[in-house]
């Protein structure tokens, strides 16, 4: 299925090692964009919700992508597909992926569905012209489940989730597989690979894999500015920590952040300082806490750590990294996910522990472990 079919004429990539993403244009460098199309990485085709050139004022922001197709092909072959099968899409964008799909099983049975009015009405246009078979494209809220009527044996949603909707598992049959890109707060990397029950709930594993955009519903409502939450009034509490910041991000992400649930982190060099000097920030979405490690560019051995708000948040995310060393660093292979029919859902480690995390709802619920070593000041 040629994927360049699906790219709009201007698409977005994010160059090895930089942070801003460079702009080609079919129209006027070809051979540049025929070349992406066809490389194994994620490829823009929206930025901030369709608002081009209008970011509020910031740097122009990713929205919708045309995966990595190494990514698309793992996640497919999680889904497990069969003859006869009906699916359902979560998440249309460019059309590639459904254009897959109906390939495998026809274009009869198969659905899809986009949050995005433009981006459907694209995808749409882009399926029909392989040919007068084409998968359905729905204009809708993914997370609602789509159209309803007789059950689907498999879904696939193609953007990260916090939570699993509960209309998915009464769209899916007793048996079936739902997969679907996960995220915390704290990082969005692998999928969950869910199967139904019999009596409406779903349990299932996370395999490794490529980090996807957020479901709309996902991440509306999130503080995730850090002028919003460090306030000049503020005067934290001064500690020090044997923790190093290197060591709560990378192999840790995603143990971290099913423990911390509602914090989110980022790096920022200290200024006017040298650049040497780094600061790790911590902080919560609902916009009340927040803590911050100082590296000096020489010490190693400890840090300086800030903390302000009713969470402690370091104190956090430093016991919840002593929980993970301790168990052996596991990867997020090593967990489980269960959704029950109430709507509960959570997440386990599969160490003798039987360690177990809620998975939050509207409001984060802390995961308590035993007193960090935190030194106070």
């Amino acid at each position: 299925m040629p994927r360049h079919h699906f790219l709009p004429d201007v698409v977005r990539v994010r160059p090895a090692g930089g942070r801003s993403p460079v702009r080609v244009d079919r129209r006027v460098a070809p051979e540049a964009w025929f070349e992406l199309a066809y490389q194994d990485v994620s490829v823009i085709v929206q930025v901030n919700d369709g608002a081009e050139g209008d970011a509020g004022g910031g740097p122009d922001w990713p929205s919708s992508a045309a995966s990595q197709p190494s990514v698309v092909a793992r996640m497919l072959l999680d889904l497990d597909v069969h003859d006869r099968q009906r699916i359902l899409e979560v998440g249309t964008g460019s059309g590639w992926n459904a254009a897959l799909l109906a390939h495998r099983v026809g274009a009869d049975r198969v659905v899809t569905v986009e949050i995005d009015a433009a981006l459907a009405a694209r995808a749409r246009r882009r399926l029909a012209a392989l040919g007068p078979a084409a998968p359905k494209v729905v204009t809708a809220d993914g997370a609602a489940g789509g159209p309803t009527g007789e059950p689907y044996d498999r879904l696939l949603c193609t953007c990260a989730v916090e939570r699993v909707p509960m209309s998915w598992l009464a769209r899916t049959r007793p048996g079936g597989r739902i997969v679907t890109p996960w995220a915390t707060s704290w990082t969005a990397a692998g999928s969950a690979i869910l199967t139904t029950r019999q009596d409406g709930s779903a349990t299932g594993r996370f395999t490794p894999g490529g980090a996807f955009m957020r479901m709309r519903a996902h991440r509306a409502g999130r503080i995730d500015d850090l002028d919003t939450v460090v306030r000049p009034e503020h005067v934290p509490d001064l500690g020090r920590t044997a923790v190093s910041p290197w060591e709560v991000t990378g192999d840790a992400d995603f143990a971290i952040g099913v423990a911390v649930p509602g914090a989110w982190h980022l790096w920022e060099p200290q200024r006017p300082a040298e650049s040497v000097h780094t600061r790790f920030w911590v902080a919560d979405e609902a916009g009340t806490s927040w803590a911050c490690v100082d590296y000096d560019g020489t010490q190693l051995a400890h840090f300086a750590v800030r903390q302000f708000g009713p969470r402690r948040l370091w104190d956090e995310v430093s016991a919840a990294h002593a929980w993970w060393a301790s168990v052996g660093r596991p990867g997020l292979d090593r967990f489980a996910l269960t959704v029950d029919t109430d709507s509960t859902q959570s997440v386990r480690h599969d160490s003798p522990t039987g360690a177990s995390w809620p998975v939050p709802g509207t409001a984060p619920e802390v995961h308590r472990f035993p007193k960090c070593s935190t030194n106070r000041e």
